[in-house]
């Protein structure tokens, strides 16, 4: 007989993430290479250059013999850091424009950084409504964005545009309000990134909430509808500029499935001041949500 009290039992942990071995003996090789300082100087050199150089060139320019240049540069074409080409009697060196992102995407794959991101938020407040913005929200929709206006964190705008200017900017079919027992608590909305014909997918997203509704979910249901919606339509890429200083906003963009792409340092000024942004942006899958 088995005494069931005594007995524990320990739940499953999901697998811990790995990566291919493939990647990981190519990255390996990356990185083994690089790990001499002055190939690190000598491919940065190579890159940055505006246009093929000589060995004769690199070797001035780091200061160092043309013989450690030409070891050096064979170890780097290798793996394919950098090309060798010969004209005449000279080698001309360029980058592999193959590693300019290569190499970035494998640090970020080492670093976790390109692991399977989330669709959207799973748990959505049951006492929020989302629904398409309407003409007679415009004035409820303005309320809302002088809120975050007066954040500080929340845009570059000083002044809340009039209703007409914000519904000439948002195209129909992609901009929600959410409410609170009948009350209008947040708005969603796209914008066009660019009216060239090549980027009809990719649309810059806002999300706004009350001051009085913040913290209760409003903006996970706000962005749920807008990131499933631009999906449905066929959007590929959603994108947004976030001040660093505005965590909330940052985490609730992570959750969507946005990813960081960079910071954009002092890109404009706010109020007399120079201010970053944090350029994020979700790509659509096929796998929907």
């Amino acid at each position: 007989m088995v005494d069931t009290e005594d007995m524990t039992v320990t739940p499953t942990a999901a697998p811990l993430p790995t990566l291919p071995s493939t990647e990981a003996e190519t990255f390996a090789a990356w990185f083994a290479c690089l790990a001499e300082p002055t190939r690190v100087r000598l491919l940065h050199t190579i890159a940055a250059a505006p246009r093929a150089a000589t060995v004769g060139e690199l070797a001035d320019s780091l200061g160092i013999g043309q013989p450690t240049v030409s070891h050096h540069l064979r170890k780097l074409a290798e793996v394919g850091f950098v090309t060798l080409t010969k004209h005449g009697t000279s080698t001309r060196v360029m980058v592999n424009p193959a590693c300019c992102t290569g190499l970035p995407h494998a640090a970020d794959a080492v670093m976790g950084m390109l692991a399977s991101r989330p669709c959207c938020p799973t748990d959505l407040p049951a006492d929020v409504a989302v629904r398409t913005m309407e003409p007679g929200d415009l004035e409820a929709v303005r309320r809302v964005y002088a809120e975050g206006i007066a954040t500080g964190d929340a845009t570059f705008e000083t002044e809340v545009p009039d209703a007409d200017a914000l519904a000439a900017r948002w195209p129909a079919g992609h901009r929600w309000v959410a409410e609170i027992d009948g009350e209008v608590v947040g708005w969603a909305a796209l914008s066009p990134a660019s009216p060239r014909e090549v980027y009809a997918g990719v649309a810059e997203t806002s999300v706004y909430v009350a001051e009085a509704a913040r913290g209760r979910g409003v903006g996970k249901a706000l962005i749920h509808r807008q990131v499933t919606a631009a999906d449905a339509d066929g959007l590929w890429t959603l994108q947004t500029s976030i001040f660093p200083e505005n965590k909330a906003s940052l985490a609730l963009h992570h959750s969507a499935g946005f990813r960081t792409v960079g910071v954009r340092e002092r890109i404009a000024r706010h109020h007399g001041a120079w201010r970053d942004t944090v350029l994020m942006e979700r790509r659509r899958t096929d796998r929907g949500c």
